[in-house]
């Protein structure tokens, strides 16, 4: 909070925060390999889809990652139930009382099920072309959509998906931190000339932690109708 200047002239000095908050880098890796024989049997260049198939489990991996540091955020709003509109503006109310900035939209976002999309879906409110831009029953299936000030993301890989008790989140960006050895990230391809196969790996060493517990709140979600 700002201050006044005292009674002797001078003006109170605070000292900044300078906490560093660490991450720990984990090493982790994917390697699918194919014989030579299957390579020349496959319906299109077998060497590519390697690759590419090992970069998608790394970016699944970031995910979890980050859904796991989300998940140690101690605030909540009680047990879980349907979503519903006000369950989603008391969500945001709760942020906003814990000084967050709600006024940022591109730094908030929920994160939730399919259940939990699936009862949005339901709502005049995020589907009606009245009240929003992006119509959600329009157009293909979207991973991110912008609503009542939030970026949605839909994520079927939540702590305890698809049961009655689903850990969903709304947070602000500058709540959660993720390192990455971005120097050091390591996509290759080759071929194994003594036992004639070729294969792809990926490895990565990244962390991710929890930096401001105000700004994460964990929203238990009944999911358990759309299982």
């Amino acid at each position: 909070m700002p201050v006044t200047r005292g009674v002797n002239g001078m003006i109170p000095s605070r000292v900044d925060s300078l906490n560093q908050i660490p991450a720990t880098l984990v090493e982790w890796h994917d390697k699918p390999q194919r014989t030579e024989f299957n390579i020349f049997g496959s319906q299109g260049d077998g060497r590519r889809i390697m690759q590419m198939t090992t970069v998608k489990v790394m970016n699944r991996q970031i995910d979890q990652d980050i859904i796991g540091a989300l998940n140690t955020g101690t605030n909540n709003l009680g047990a879980a139930q349907p979503a519903s509109l006000a369950l989603v503006v008391r969500a945001k109310a709760h942020l906003a009382l814990q000084d967050v900035d709600i006024t940022e939209e591109d730094n908030l976002f929920f994160v939730v099920s399919p259940g939990f999309e699936a009862y949005l879906l339901q709502m005049p409110e995020f589907a009606r072309a009245d009240y929003v831009t992006v119509q959600a029953l329009q157009g293909p299936a979207r991973r991110y959509r912008r609503w009542l000030g939030f970026n949605w993301v839909i994520h079927p890989h939540l702590p305890n998906v698809g049961t009655n008790n689903e850990q969903c989140f709304a947070y602000h960006r500058a709540a959660i931190g993720h390192a990455v050895n971005t120097g050091e990230m390591d996509v290759r391809a080759g071929f194994n000339e003594e036992n004639a196969y070729y294969w792809a790996r990926s490895s990565i060493f990244m962390g991710s932690s929890l930096l401001q517990n105000s700004g994460v709140l964990v929203i238990n979600h009944d999911g358990s109708k759309y299982t």
